[in-house]
């Protein structure tokens, strides 16, 4: 299963690549191509060095040294030896909402962070498998992975910007003045429902790698109950563009808006921990 979801992930990713370059192509030709690769190629590389710092400001973790916090220090070591991965900076962060999440360019810049509320609610095998969850994304890649998707798709506004503010009223245009109008609502509207559906694979992977790094998918799947009840009821002050990194969707998304969620179903991600646990011990 995790390698039908990693190659799914890439599917995706190629996808979403392809239609920014296409529509690139599409609006200047061969140079409105290179330019719409060098966008995005300029979008990746800047966030792939910051995106640790910009989510850790964001949520205002603050790191906790191991006196402060033995038994977290405790668990994410010996998790990250389980892994063979070196051991990430650890912050916790004041949110009352109960959370968790890491980012970080590769697993040697890596960090962790929980929320005083996960702290507050989670049993220690439940913290553990959180724990656990979140390192897979480090040892996965996942944060490199989320970062591509969604500067491409952040890409595609600016692009689909330009289109329509300096090649409307272009005569000789293919797409004309209405096709630079659909073009202005259709296309960031694509490259968004691949990017949540690249996030959404990637919590998948999360979820099985992290119950087979801790041994204990009961514990993730319990755990993944008790911070969906929760985090209706305690919001959350973070901007929709860092909601992929948590391990629970911090913001409300229902019906036709549940297409654009950064995560599946809790239910559905629950079964499949359910059906995982009758064969990892």
């Amino acid at each position: 299963m995790i390698g039908v979801n990693r190659v799914k992930t890439w599917v995706l990713i190629a996808a979403l690549a392809g239609l920014f370059v296409a529509v690139g192509a599409w609006i200047g030709g061969g140079q409105g191509a290179t330019i719409a690769l060098g966008l995005a190629l300029v979008f990746n590389f800047a966030m792939y060095w910051a995106s640790d710092k910009i989510a850790i400001a964001a949520t205002r973790s603050k790191p906790v040294t191991e006196a402060q916090a033995p038994e977290l220090y405790a668990m994410v070591r010996e998790l990250a030896a389980e892994a063979r991965a070196p051991m990430p900076r650890i912050y916790v962060s004041e949110m009352a909402q109960p959370n968790a999440f890491a980012t970080g360019r590769n697993p040697e810049h890596a960090a962790v962070s929980v929320t005083s509320g996960i702290l507050q609610i989670l049993d220690r095998r439940e913290l553990r498998a959180v724990l656990a969850h979140e390192l897979s994304h480090v040892m996965n890649r996942d944060i490199l992975v989320s970062t591509i998707a969604s500067a491409i798709a952040s890409a595609f506004t600016y692009l689909a910007y330009m289109a329509f503010f300096f090649g409307g009223d272009d005569d000789e245009s293919p797409l004309g003045g209405l096709g630079f109008i659909l073009l202005w609502l259709v296309a960031p509207l694509a490259a968004g429902l691949i990017q949540m559906a690249v996030s959404r694979s990637r919590e998948y992977q999360a979820d099985e790698s992290g119950a087979i790094l801790s041994h204990d998918p009961e514990a993730l799947a319990g755990a993944l109950l008790k911070l969906e009840a929760t985090s209706r009821r305690v919001p959350a002050p973070v901007n929709p563009a860092q909601a992929h990194l948590f391990i629970v969707n911090p913001l409300r998304a229902g019906g036709v808006a549940s297409l654009f969620s950064t995560h599946p179903p809790t239910e559905d991600r629950v079964r499949r921990l359910q059906e995982l646990a009758r064969t990892v011990r």
